[in-house]
C-alpha cells in the first residue's frame, strides 16, 4: 500500500533537502519524527530510499525513482486543489498578486470606483514582493514591475514608474534654502539602490544629471532596498529621497511629502508596470472585466 499524503510530502522534502532537520522544519515536525516517519515509508515498501551515514544523507536509485514520482504527483495534486478551488469560487471572484505599496497607493484608493463600477466580481489580494506561479498559488491575475515577459503569460503595460525629489514639510518650517536643485547637496539625499539585467533603478546621480549638475558626489548618498524606507526616512527626519511618484499619492494629498522642482527621471524601457495573466485564461470574463478597468485608469493617469 501505497503511503499517505502527508508521508509523501515528508518523504519530498528529505530527498530535496537530504537533511532531515530541514525537512524538519519545511513541515512542522520534529528531526527525530522525520526519521521515523521515512523508516516506516521504507518499512511498508520493503525498499531502501535514503543511505544514511555518520556525516551525511543520500538517496538510494530506489530512493530517485521514487521521489521524482512524488514529486510530480505532489506538484500535480497542487495544481488540481487550485482549480479546484477557482472553480468553486467561480469567475467572479479574482485573487490578484501585487505588492504591498502598488496596493496601497495605487490600488486601494481607486478600489471604491472599481467595485461601482463592477459590483459583482469580488477581489481578494495575495501581497508579496514574490512573482507567484499562477496555478502553484492559487492566482488569478498580478501586477509586477518588470520587462513584461513572463512565461506562458501575457502582459499589459501600465505605466512606468517616474521618480521624483521629495522633503517633508517640517523640512521647509526650519528655514532651510531649496531654491534651485544644487542646495540639495547640503542635505542627506536617500533613494532606492537597485538594480537588475538591464536596469538600474533612477538614483541621485541620475536625477542631478537630469537637473545640470554634473559634478555631483554620490558618496554621502544613503541607499535603501525598499521604497517604503525612503518615504519613512524622508517623513521622520530632515532626509530628500527620490520616491515613484505614482506610488506616493496618500502622502502627497495628506500633505506629508512635498515635491521638489520639476525635475523627473524616467525608467529604461522596456521596464513597467505591468497586468499579468494566464495566456490560457484570457478571455475569462472577470480577468477582461480587471484588466480593462485598470487600463482604463493608467490612461487617465498618463
Amino acid at each position: 500500500m501505497l503511503p499517505g499524503t502527508r508521508a509523501l510530502k515528508i518523504l519530498e522534502a528529505a530527498g530535496r533537502h537530504l537533511n532531515f532537520t530541514r525537512a524538519a522544519e519545511e513541515v512542522g515536525l520534529t528531526p527525530a519524527a522525520v526519521s521515523h516517519q521515512i523508516k516506516e515509508i521504507e518499512d511498508q515498501l520493503g525498499i531502501v530510499l535514503f543511505a544514511r551515514t555518520s556525516r551525511s544523507i543520500q538517496l538510494t536509485p530506489a530512493g530517485v525513482v521514487l521521489l521524482e514520482a512524488v514529486t510530480d504527483a505532489l506538484g500535480t495534486l497542487k495544481r488540481a486543489t487550485v482549480r479546484a478551488s477557482r472553480l468553486a469560487r467561480g469567475s467572479e471572484h479574482l485573487r490578484v498578486s501585487l505588492s504591498a505599496r502598488f496596493a496601497s497607493n495605487w490600488l486601494l484608493p481607486r478600489l471604491a470606483q472599481f467595485r461601482a463600477e463592477n459590483p459583482s466580481l469580488q477581489l481578494t489580494f495575495d501581497i508579496s514582493d514574490e512573482i507567484r506561479e499562477f496555478d502553484a498559488d492559487d492566482i488569478d491575475v498580478a501586477i509586477r514591475f518588470g520587462a513584461g515577459k513572463y512565461e506562458r503569460a501575457l502582459s499589459e503595460r501600465l505605466f512606468e514608474p517616474v521618480i521624483v525629489a521629495v522633503c517633508s514639510p517640517k523640512l521647509f518650517e526650519t528655514g532651510v534654502r531649496l531654491e534651485e536643485p544644487r542646495d540639495l547637496l547640503h542635505h542627506t539625499l536617500c533613494y532606492v539602490d537597485w538594480k537588475t539585467a538591464g536596469m538600474v533603478w533612477p538614483n541621485w546621480r541620475m536625477w542631478m544629471a537630469a537637473a545640470g549638475i554634473d559634478d555631483f558626489d554620490d558618496s554621502r548618498c544613503v541607499g535603501f532596498s525598499d521604497s517604503g524606507h525612503v518615504v519613512q526616512a524622508v517623513t521622520e527626519g530632515n532626509a530628500i529621497g527620490l520616491v515613484d511618484l505614482d506610488m506616493i499619492g496618500s502622502e502627497l494629498s495628506q500633505g506629508r511629502l512635498i515635491p521638489l522642482f520639476d525635475v523627473q527621471v524616467r525608467i529604461a524601457p522596456p521596464y513597467a508596470y505591468y497586468l499579468v495573466y494566464p495566456e490560457s485564461r484570457s478571455h475569462d470574463p472577470g480577468i477582461v472585466a480587471f484588466r480593462e478597468w485598470l487600463l482604463d485608469q493608467t490612461r487617465l493617469t498618463t
